[in-house]
């Protein structure tokens, strides 16, 4: 339950083609809904991007320039594509079903069941661009396809100083944090690791992680079920929402909470304490640290 670069690995003919013509040519002039940012360091929470829509093989040639001749925002805004299904709301992200002639040529690793297959995410990034650090609540392989990334990790245990907003960290600059307004969290083990192209690092769920594309880059991102079907919300196309009994737990924590608050300060510190003892005894792990 830990991540791991596995380098060396068997993952087909893309090693080879993907370059930023044949990716063009292949899937010709199809729309893709991507995010365009003016800044490299994207904030989800903030939403400091926005939505466009490009042919594919223009989008391409745009997040493989660092100048750019024709843009939205400015002439070196960076461009990210994160796959999505047919109907985003619905359908989750399958190479095979909206990149098909790329996925002819990529041999995913087989280490789960077939059955336990979730989603594959076809990525796109400029150079430089930076994503936020979050969790995603299934395993997954990152496959880097071309390009060279850096991702920072961080481990589950080490939720209490991440200062999360849903699965998302507030801090978004992990390399020269606000320690005046996150001062826990100094206390966060960082672990850090480059991807050439042909590596695949797998990310064990609940795990942070904060990426930057160092050049313009394809990957393919694929996610399965580590924990029963059944445990998963139906609703869930994008692999980032809490399982059912975990949802669950926290409607009931928010509801006792909310039910302190009638008492006064001193009554509703003192049995927050409690409830707070009460979990760490019960559900915390033995193997803290």
């Amino acid at each position: 339950r830990k991540p791991v670069v596995l380098k060396g690995m068997e993952l087909g003919s893309c090693i080879t083609k993907w370059t930023v013509d044949y990716l063009s040519q292949a899937e010709g002039s199809k729309e893709v809904k991507i995010h365009v940012s003016a800044v490299p360091q994207m904030d989800f929470l903030s939403k400091n991007f926005v939505y466009r829509t490009l042919p594919f093989n223009e989008f391409v040639r745009r997040a493989a320039e660092v100048k750019h001749k024709e843009y939205f925002l400015s002439e070196d805004e960076k461009y990210y594509l994160r796959s999505v299904g047919e109907d985003a709301r619905k359908d989750v992200a399958d190479i095979r079903k909206q990149f098909p002639v790329l996925a002819d040529d990529v041999q995913i690793p087989e280490y789960f069941d077939k059955e336990q297959f979730f989603s594959s995410v076809f990525r796109i990034s400029s150079a430089g661009l930076q994503l936020w650090t979050h969790y995603d609540v299934m395993d997954n392989f990152l496959i880097q396809v071309t390009g060279r990334k850096r991702v920072v990790l961080y481990s589950p245990q080490d939720v209490p100083y991440l200062y999360l907003s849903g699965t998302k960290s507030e801090v978004l600059d992990v390399d020269n944090p606000n320690f005046e307004k996150y001062p826990l969290f100094v206390k966060a083990k960082r672990y850090e690791c480059y991807l050439e192209a042909g590596d695949v690092l797998f990310i064990p769920a609940l795990w942070f992680h904060n990426v930057i594309s160092e050049e313009f880059g394809v990957a393919v991102n694929v996610f399965w079920k580590h924990l029963p079907a059944e445990c998963y919300d139906k609703s869930d196309t994008y692999g980032n929402k809490d399982p059912t009994v975990a949802s669950r737990a926290i409607q009931i924590l928010d509801r006792a909470l909310k039910t302190l608050e009638e008492l006064p300060e001193e009554y509703r510190d003192f049995y927050a304490r409690r409830m707070v003892s009460r979990i760490q005894e019960k559900a915390y792990r033995n193997d803290y640290g």
